[in-house]
């Protein structure tokens, strides 16, 4: 998502108690990583990867990923990628990741770790890439034509169930909406991330903005959101994506540190979705996404959506390893309420103007505070690569999870 361009004014956000839950605490600017990436993935153990990986790796579950392209030849992803689509219309296929950004996202979600790369939280899943333009490969092929909607038709087209988008448009587009309803009447679970803009301009970024589509936040190891993650009216749950580790560039020749933002919160959420879903085959999309709002950890009542942090911060492990969570109604969506069998509502999600807001990373976190508005410092680096003429973006940032006050248990 685009973080604000310009010298954006932005609020100085007050603490926040965020109810959530990770079950332990675990120990800028992207410099080379270690040779052991993994022990840079905090999260794994804080959402209880191993114990979890011993109930299910997420097998049977095909993950799309539409993104810059996935590259099948790293040793993590070797056998995890099936054959995907190139909507581009440039040189290559889908296997030519052009950023380094998509493969980060498949290796994050399904990554075998081999050759010591990043691990995916559900490595017996499978990617199936699809392709689309950024606004620096647009650019060299001098078009101004977004293919986001080719993309998420081709998605839907596909035999994956979960489509994982870490790419984002500033401006709803009707045949982009369109395509989103189309797959979700496939019965499809599309899950994308909110932006990276949230200490700027905050505006609302798609396809996370569309009702249909689950908004996910970016969080750090304190279980608080992270402060540049959008608040735009769009969060559904919020997901690890501080201090997550990717692929420098698209020369694959070293990991660099870093935050990962809501990229690397949807590819997380999208491996939390796969976990459940491989353990619960014959669930619907509805039924997935009902378990992992009911189980997410929250202070707030059931039911009710923070504007910061969704539904909460997501724990697949609460019905993996203790079988909780009300699966509901196959076929009605939690997103719009609405029969998943026709069209969608258009109507986009409502912004919960009572909910509570974040600190900056680093700050207390107790109670609320007043914000007040003031002028940006101007000292923090626009987050997220812009791709599309309409500011289609890749959804960089950062945030992640740990033990809080008030929890539940993870």
């Amino acid at each position: 998502m685009t973080a604000g361009m310009g010298r954006a004014h932005r609020r100085v956000l007050g603490a926040l108690a965020v109810a959530a839950s990770w079950s332990v605490v675990l120990v800028g600017v992207a410099q080379p990583a270690a040779a052991d990436t993994q022990s840079k993935q905090w999260y794994l153990s804080a959402m209880q990867a191993e114990e979890m990986w011993e109930v299910t790796t997420g097998e049977g579950i095909k993950v799309a990923v539409v993104d810059t392209g996935v590259n099948s030849s790293t040793p993590s992803l070797r056998g995890q990628v099936l054959k995907g689509v190139d909507v581009t219309g440039a040189p290559g296929d889908e296997t030519d990741d052009y950023r380094g950004h998509g493969t980060t996202m498949a290796e994050l979600i399904a990554g075998t770790g081999r050759g010591g790369g990043l691990k995916g939280l559900a490595p017996g899943a499978e990617i199936i890439p699809v392709r689309m333009s950024d606004v620096g490969f647009m650019s060299k092929r001098r078009t101004v034509i977004g293919d986001m909607k080719k993309a998420i038709r081709a998605a839907a087209d596909s035999d994956a169930q979960i489509i994982s988008v870490s790419m984002a448009d500033d401006f709803s587009q009707l045949e982009t909406h369109e395509a989103v309803k189309y797959a979700e009447s496939k019965g499809k679970l599309v899950i994308a991330g909110v932006g990276n803009g949230g200490n700027k301009e905050n505006r609302k970024q798609y396809p996370a903005s569309y009702p249909e589509v689950v908004g996910v936040a970016s969080a750090d190891r304190q279980g608080k959101v992270s402060y540049y993650s959008q608040h735009s009216g769009s969060v559904d749950v919020a997901s690890p994506g501080s201090d997550v580790p990717g692929w420098c560039d698209h020369s694959f020749k070293s990991y660099c540190d870093g935050d990962g933002g809501t990229s690397a919160a949807t590819a997380i959420a999208s491996a939390s979705a796969a976990l459940v879903w491989s353990l619960h085959p014959d669930w619907t999309a509805n039924q997935v996404l009902n378990v992992l709002f009911d189980t997410a950890g929250r202070d707030w009542k059931d039911g009710e959506r923070s504007k910061y942090l969704g539904h909460g911060l997501i724990r697949p492990s609460m019905n993996v390893l203790k079988g909780k969570g009300e699966p509901g109604d196959p076929d009605i969506s939690p997103l719009t309420k609405e029969r998943t069998t026709g069209p969608a509502g258009s109507s986009e999600k409502p912004a919960d103007p009572a909910s509570e807001q974040p600190a900056k990373n680093g700050a207390e976190a107790d109670k609320p505070v007043a914000a007040e508005e003031t002028k940006s410092s101007g000292d923090e680096s626009q987050l997220g690569l812009i791709l599309g003429v309409a500011a289609v973006v890749v959804v960089l940032g950062g945030v992640a999870y740990a033990v809080v006050r008030r929890r539940k248990a993870a």
